[in-house]
């Protein structure tokens, strides 16, 4: 197994990578930001959700529970199933993150999102070593979601709605994007990421949402271990 770096270079060329991808991070921070205060939250617990959660898709359920009384029960059930591939992502990184001492380890975990996991893994594919990109990465996404929180939270009035921009078309063809470049790298990848892609689409109208994706990573992942094996 290869030596882990994290520098600080790292982490400047980590933040320089994901920049394009932050800036489509954005609309949706300004919609949950106005989502948020609709719902009742003030300007300042909605910026601070986004700032400790860091988490979209759960931030975004989470609002349908605000009303009294909230079910905390049926909330941390959807919290993790949408955020249950945090787990996964963490799992496919521990031979690399577990070298790092312990603090910059959380730090680096703490900034985990789907971008820069994705870029994080094309980079080893590429033979680099150095952590700090994972960690920039997440920075330079945590600065954009938590910045337009607040430009959302504060100004919403003056912004009106963002879905008729179709911002979320560009997020699709990211990840698109990431995972070809992943098979046209390897071709080993090809049948663990058509098995996850058939069963992600099979369950979507039968499990609970979030938790097709769930089913689709842990098939994907035993179906390359298997693969890998033989």
């Amino acid at each position: 197994m290869a030596n882990i770096l994290f520098t600080r270079a790292g982490v400047l060329k980590g933040m320089q990578r994901l920049l394009p991808v932050s800036l489509f991070v954005v609309p949706f921070g300004i919609a949950y930001g106005v989502a948020a205060t609709e719902q009742g939250l003030g300007p300042f617990q909605a910026t601070a959700m986004s700032g400790l959660v860091f988490t979209a898709t759960a931030q975004f359920a989470a609002l349908d529970f605000l009303e009294e009384p909230i079910a905390f029960f049926s909330l941390g059930l959807v919290v993790l199933a949408l955020s249950g591939r945090h787990i996964i992502m963490s799992a496919a990184l521990s031979r690399w993150i577990n070298q790092l001492p312990v603090k910059r380890r959380l730090v680096t975990l703490a900034f985990l999102s789907d971008a820069n996991f994705a870029d994080f893994q094309t980079s080893l594919q590429r033979g680099e070593n150095d952590l700090g990109t994972l960690l920039g990465g997440g920075l330079m996404l945590w600065l954009a979601w938590v910045g337009s929180t607040a430009a959302g939270a504060f100004g919403g009035d003056l912004i009106g709605k963002t879905d008729h921009l179709g911002f979320d078309v560009v997020m699709i063809c990211f990840f698109a994007a990431t995972v070809f470049g992943a098979v046209r790298s390897s071709t080993r990848m090809f049948l663990p990421v058509v098995a996850a892609m058939a069963v992600s689409a099979l369950t979507y109208t039968i499990l609970p949402t979030g938790w097709n994706i769930i089913f689709a990573a842990l098939v994907g992942g035993a179906v390359a271990v298997v693969y890998h094996a033989e």
